[in-house]
């Protein structure tokens, strides 16, 4: 089970990041479009004076690397996350130049820098988004101590003071550092729950996978049974008919390993039939089967089942609940120092297992966070036994499997002095005692 949980970990985690080639061309030619817009408009409806060559020169230019990039390469191929920080910086040092020939930042259009720094917040690693973010900045700086005059009529030119163009600049900078710095941790947030939901089906796939073995055997065997009862008639009979006596010794060996066959199937479909002795299983057996694995690791494991007026609820043998559950008590034994306590009751209505630890318990500062996907703090065999930061994708998958068989799961510590871990499983008692399959928990 660790090792599944690591294999997810490792396979959604560390996945790269890339855009389409066609997005970043499609925001490019928007970036044209808009700015032969603006200068036709300032140009001949507000009849201002522009630096119409140079600015057409660099709008020209843009527009011939569009097109260099859709010809030469596929639009829909995606880029390594350096080629697109590459071109969204070429984008910010066109606005600079821009900017340059219409009045650096006493253009309104100044605060574009913001946008290819929010494209790369959204779909570009923190460094690559930082770098561009200096780079708007640094380019910001430069404009506002070099620039040609802002576009105005020339019997009222417009004159800025000086703090006013502080402002811009301080605006533009933290616009760039605060927007940027937020669509990152939201579109990061958004990735790690996507990322862990798709382990999460991973999971869940493996494990129905591995129900249907039962009845794939089932149906091999009851496919095989005839030919070979058909096999062993006929060697039985040609065995009372040859007189050869080697021949007949064959055919006996023939015989004798074809009922071999027929017996090993019997009992392939006996295990895989219909109430089977573990197709549904008690409370106490549920917890026996998902703590017996972890009772070999120097941590003593107790397990107590209260008494109670009301007959013990019997389940089905269902996946997510083993995986769930066998999920947390790993965790405990992980954490434990020297005792892990798995403690059940049950009425009429409700079922209850709470399983805790006399660990450190869970740090204040993720408490309230703990379950969701990437966040957890394991300890580190490999160097004395500190503390590192893991995947946590274990907590969080078992967190869903119960959640899906209709079980509230919550995590508090234990009360000081006492110290450690406490996870209360609570599941309606209808509910748990109707769980029938592993397709009813995915859906």
């Amino acid at each position: 089970m660790a090792e599944m949980t690591e294999t997810a970990d490792t396979d959604f985690r560390h996945a790269q990041r890339h855009i389409r080639l066609d997005t970043i061309l499609r925001l490019r030619w928007l970036a044209v479009l808009g700015q032969l817009a603006a200068i036709f408009i300032v140009a001949q409806g507000l009849e201002f004076n522009v630096e119409i060559v140079p600015c057409v020169s660099i709008i020209a230019l843009s527009a011939a690397l569009n097109l260099a990039l859709q010809t030469v390469s596929n639009p829909l191929q995606r880029l390594k996350p350096m080629q697109a920080a590459g071109l969204l910086a070429l984008n910010i040092v066109e606005l600079a130049a821009l900017l340059f020939f219409t009045g650096g930042l006493q253009n309104p259009f100044s605060f574009l820098f913001l946008a290819p720094v929010l494209i790369s917040a959204t779909a570009l690693p923190a460094r690559l988004t930082f770098g561009l973010g200096l780079l708007a900045v640094a380019c910001a700086s430069v404009l506002f101590f070099f620039h040609l005059p802002l576009p105005w009529d020339s019997d009222d030119p417009l004159v800025l003071p000086p703090i006013y163009l502080i402002g811009i600049w301080l605006s533009i900078v933290l616009a760039i550092g605060v927007t940027s710095l937020y669509s990152f941790q939201v579109t990061e947030e958004a990735r790690k729950l996507a990322d862990a939901l798709a382990a999460t089906e991973l999971v869940l796939t493996r494990e129905q996978h591995l129900t249907q073995l039962d009845g794939l055997a089932a149906a091999a065997a009851h496919e095989l049974g005839t030919p070979l009862a058909t096999i062993f008639l006929i060697s039985r009979e040609l065995e009372k008919t040859v007189k050869d006596p080697s021949f007949a010794a064959d055919l006996k060996t023939l015989r004798e390993q074809t009922q071999r066959c027929r017996d090993i199937l019997s009992k392939i479909t006996q295990l895989s039939s219909e109430g089977a002795p573990f197709d549904r299983m008690k409370m106490s057996e549920l917890i026996e089967e998902v703590v017996a694995p972890h009772r070999d690791f120097g941590v003593d494991i107790k397990v107590r089942i209260a008494v109670a007026a009301f007959a013990e609820p019997i389940g089905s043998r269902n996946p997510a609940i083993l995986y769930g559950v066998g999920n947390i008590i790993e965790n405990a034994v992980d954490f434990a120092r020297s005792t892990v306590e798995v403690n059940a009751w049950w009425n009429k209505d409700t079922i209850e297992l709470v399983i805790s630890d006399d660990g450190p318990g869970i740090p204040p500062d993720i408490l309230n966070r703990i379950g969701e996907p990437y966040l957890s703090r394991r300890r580190n065999l490999d160097d004395g036994g500190g503390e590192r930061r893991g995947l946590g994708l274990g907590v969080f998958i078992a967190r869903t499997l119960l959640e899906r068989t209709g079980a509230k799961v919550s995590f508090t510590n234990r009360t000081f002095p006492e110290h450690g871990a406490v996870v209360h499983i609570n599941w309606p008692r209808e509910r748990f005692e109707t769980i029938e399959t592993l397709e009813e928990t995915i859906g």
